[in-house]
């Protein structure tokens, strides 16, 4: 049976599985990153780690999911947003050459989608559209097992939507009030200070316990206890403070957390179903930490703010699921991504893409 070795590039951590395409991986490895090696760094690792793989599984071809924006029709690296010295690395040819074997380049959430698409939660749909959300905000879109978006800078950027008419800036988006790092922002704008939400709930909305949903808490008692709480489980250091401190929050009751992280599937519910309004995709798989947070505090939420806004003639025709593949998704996708090249599929889309 042909083997295919499956790489992922982040931020933070290096993973390279062998499989044949499927659920199922025959060896993986995790490696973490420093950024301080830059670039170079993780390409001596990649060397190392995957040439005794090639050689013990005889794998036929590579794929590669990169962290970062990448022209796949060239196999080459834009840059990354994390790692300094990839710009204009032709990645894909470099792979080729060190293990000898065949190499193709996509980007990390196109070959995301492409392997829940083909291997995870929506196999067996036509149409998927796969999104991410962690520490940042992507998505990718398959139909009938291909990755959309050829000769295009650009697809399925649900992070990069602007929630609202004042949003008139590039960084006014989805990504930086929905993902974790927008959490964590946004609760610690909150134990700083009450604010406005953007896409705020009804102020309207009848107070329960002196919550008023929609980014105010009206009994300064109340708030002063949901801000210390949540400034303890951060040590005071707010610099320290994460969107999984506050998720844990928001399940020992502190209203602000829920009220924070209800603020964010609102606003991703949102995005998603503008998607769904335009694309009409059978089923959305969601991925991501932020997603972990489970049914109660993100996906029936979640599910409630995108049936609130969808367009009403498809309020049936889809489904919200969540991802089935882990952490090791952007490796599936990658193997996939190396058997479509070996059987000269066209598996990912011919363009420049980032998330």
């Amino acid at each position: 049976m042909t083997k295919y070795l499956g790489i992922e590039i982040g931020g933070t951590k290096l993973q390279l599985g062998v499989g044949t395409g499927g659920a199922e991986l025959l060896e993986v490895h995790r490696l973490d990153i420093d950024p301080e090696g830059r670039a170079v760094g993780i390409l001596r690792q990649i060397e190392q780690a995957a040439t005794d793989l090639v050689s013990r599984h005889r794998v036929a071809g590579v794929g590669i999911g990169f962290g970062g924006p990448v022209d796949s029709v060239s196999g080459r690296v834009i840059k990354s947003h994390q790692i300094d010295g990839w710009e204009d690395l032709e990645l894909a040819r470099w792979c080729g050459r060190v293990l000898d074997v065949p190499a193709v380049l996509g980007n990390d959430c196109d070959t995301a989608a492409l392997a829940e698409a083909r291997y995870g939660a929506g196999r067996g749909c036509r149409s998927v559209f796969y999104v991410t959300a962690g520490t940042g905000v992507g998505g990718g879109y398959v139909v009938d097992g291909q990755v959309q978006g050829a000769g295009r800078p650009a697809v399925a950027e649900i992070g990069h939507l602007r929630p609202g008419l004042l949003a008139d800036r590039s960084d006014m988006t989805v990504e930086s009030l929905a993902s974790g790092w927008g959490i964590a922002a946004a609760a610690k704008v909150r134990i700083q200070g009450d604010v406005t939400l953007p896409l705020a709930r009804s102020p309207e909305t009848a107070m329960i316990d002196g919550v008023r949903p929609g980014g105010r808490i009206d009994r300064p008692d109340i708030e002063h206890e949901f801000r210390r709480d949540l400034l303890n489980r951060c040590d005071g250091d707010l610099d320290r403070l994460t969107a999984k401190a506050v998720a844990q929050a928001a399940s020992d009751g502190n209203q602000l957390a829920l009220d924070v992280i209800g603020h964010a599937t609102e606003v991703l519910g949102w995005a998603i179903a503008q998607t769904i309004t335009l694309l009409a995709p059978e089923v959305v798989v969601v991925g991501g930490g932020v997603s972990l947070m489970g049914d109660s505090l993100f996906f029936g939420p979640l599910r409630d703010a995108v049936s609130k806004y969808v367009f009403p003639p498809l309020a049936d025709a889809y489904e919200i699921v969540p991802a089935a593949l882990g952490e090791l998704v952007v490796v599936h996708g990658a193997i996939a991504l190396a058997a479509g090249l070996a059987t000269g599929s066209r598996n990912v889309s011919s363009d420049i893409r980032g998330t």
